[in-house]
């Protein structure tokens, strides 16, 4: 059984790189942490206004900046030391997180306020996260990198429970304000963890500045890179027709039961695709041990859409929540796989730019998402539209494939090591 046990849980070796075990520890904290600021700021606007439709216009601001600066932030951690940079944008969400904290303790009071801290701190994670995701190919080897990727994505799910959990139940015992003083101090940790990383400069050794250009030149990268363009794209077919999430509310009340003020089957829909991908995540040894990385990211694309037609078609909560957790375990792996062609495929020049793109496809998909479900939902029908969805995520994938068949032959092949790994465990 321990021989079983160690092939499918997580594969761990990557931990044992002293660089890469700092920058996951600091990912482990961020993404615990960022949760409860992500609770605080709705709940926050929510009680000085009364109105939901102050909460979405929040969240739109908000993803304003994390699209046009993931982009440029992308560049950026190409054209820069991306340890330096790291640092830098730590601090500035650090302080971000203070000023709201102050303003909350303080008792401002103003919604604008709050809207345009949280803008500026989705500026400084916008820049922040191209170069988190681009660091780890230089300190893991590829062999190791699905491994790696595992981890993050794994210790990404557990904030997206963990957080929103610890922030209900600290809210009533510290208040709302200190939850943002609690993250503040958690990143202030991530600094110390990221300033010990080892200096990770252009490997033409000349830092530069970023411009429009380069962000262009990014697109025409990718527009060459047939492998990696079809990756996004399937990640983009996934979210966009395959995310429900917009009718959770909806569905819990009107299919499942739940009473006009929310109850356990919203929560549970809410949780169900996280906790799948946690689960996942945890014995997700076996994926690291494969290397035809293209046709595991086709095959989990496929059996998400399968999932949320099953979803869709659940009239019973816990098949409901059964079928979103078979989702969120696939989601899983392709992320795991996709990940890792990002970090093998792509030149370390322009690894940050593809990071960049792939935060906004991250971002922007669940909202396109939201707005395309939630019309069809009213149209058609919360359950047809997910179920009609999920179709659409198997038939376009499929064409997707064969448009693009080289991301189905794709397979990694560890005998062409990067040079540009750093192995140093300083």
């Amino acid at each position: 059984m321990s021989g079983l046990l160690r092939k499918v849980a997580i594969d761990t070796r990557p931990l044992k790189i002293v660089a890469y075990r700092r920058l996951w520890v600091s990912t482990v904290i961020t993404a615990v942490g960022s949760q409860l600021t992500a609770v605080a700021v709705p709940k926050q606007v929510y009680d000085l206004t009364g109105s939901s439709s102050w909460v979405g216009i929040a969240a739109a601001v908000a993803l304003v900046p994390l699209l046009v600066f993931g982009l440029y932030g992308g560049a950026v951690a190409d054209a820069v030391d991306r340890r330096k940079l790291l640092v830098v944008t730590n601090a500035g969400i650090a302080v971000t997180s203070v000023l709201l904290w102050l303003q909350a303790a303080f008792h401002v009071e103003s919604v604008w306020l709050i809207i345009a801290l949280l803008g500026l701190q989705q500026v400084f994670f916008a820049l922040n996260a191209p170069a988190r995701s681009a660091v780890v190919a230089r300190l893991v080897p590829g062999e190791l990198m699905a491994s790696a990727v595992a981890l993050n994505s794994t210790v990404m799910t557990f904030g997206a429970v963990l957080g929103p959990m610890l922030a209900g139940a600290l809210m009533p015992l510290i208040g709302l304000p200190t939850l943002y003083l609690v993250d503040a101090v958690f990143l202030t940790v991530t600094i110390y963890a990221v300033w010990k990383l080892p200096s990770m400069p252009p490997l033409s050794g000349t830092s530069r500045r970023a411009g429009v250009r380069d962000v262009l030149d990014g697109f025409r990268y990718l527009g060459a890179q047939k492998l990696l363009l079809a990756s996004f794209l399937l990640d983009i077919i996934a979210m966009v027709f395959g995310m429900p999430r917009a009718l959770f509310p909806e569905m819990a009340e009107n299919t499942f039961g739940d009473p006009p003020g929310g109850g356990l089957a919203l929560g549970w829909l809410f949780a169900a695709v996280p906790l799948g991908a946690m689960a996942c995540g945890l014995l997700s040894g076996w994926l690291t041990r494969l290397n035809r990385h293209g046709a595991g990211v086709t095959i989990a694309v496929v059996a998400w859409g399968v999932a949320i037609i099953g979803f869709g078609l659940s009239r019973s909560l816990w098949v409901a929540v059964l079928f979103l957790a078979l989702a969120g375990a696939a989601d899983m792996v392709s992320m795991v796989f996709r990940g890792a062609i990002l970090q093998n495929a792509a030149t370390d020049e322009m690894r940050g730019r593809m990071q960049g793109v792939f935060i906004v496809v991250v971002a922007g998909g669940p909202r396109l998402a939201d707005l395309l479900h939630g019309t069809t939902g009213a149209i058609a029908g919360p359950g047809a539209a997910v179920a009609g969805g999920g179709v659409l995520v198997v038939v376009f994938t499929v064409l997707a494939v064969l448009a693009l068949p080289a991301v189905w032959r794709y397979r990694y092949t560890p005998d062409a090591p990067l040079p540009e790994v750093v192995h140093k465990t300083g």
